[in-house]
């Protein structure tokens, strides 16, 4: 069965960076594009970041381009996403989206941005 487990998120300072990292299992990894969502307290789910299955072709909500790259490693069935210049507004939980068949998702991971 397809699993997506995240890691890597916590309490950070304005300005700082964190690195999620989300494990997929279950699926042939390296032909499937990749998402990270967010979801802050109160707002919709919204789309942060896709990857495609070999990695060419990436997109980026407007509100964290140049700040967040999203990559991944097909040999450890891994995505990751770089967060930097972290803001009080990007405060959420963050999800790791899979489409394979139906939309699966990882149990996700909270990430404060806070002083």
């Amino acid at each position: 069965q397809v699993q997506l487990v995240e890691s890597g998120g916590g309490l950070v300072q304005p300005g700082g960076s964190l690195r999620l990292s989300c494990a997929a299992s279950g699926f042939t990894f390296s032909i499937v594009g990749m998402s990270w969502y967010r979801q802050a307290p109160g707002k919709e789910r919204e789309l942060v970041a896709y990857i495609s299955g070999l990695g060419g072709t990436t997109k980026y909500a407007d509100s964290v381009k140049g700040r967040f790259t999203i990559s991944r490693d097909n040999a450890k069935n891994t995505v990751y996403l770089q967060m930097n210049s972290l803001n009080p507004d990007d405060t959420a939980v963050y999800y790791c989206n899979a489409v394979v068949g139906s939309y699966y998702w990882g149990q996700g991971a909270q990430v404060t941005v806070s002083s």
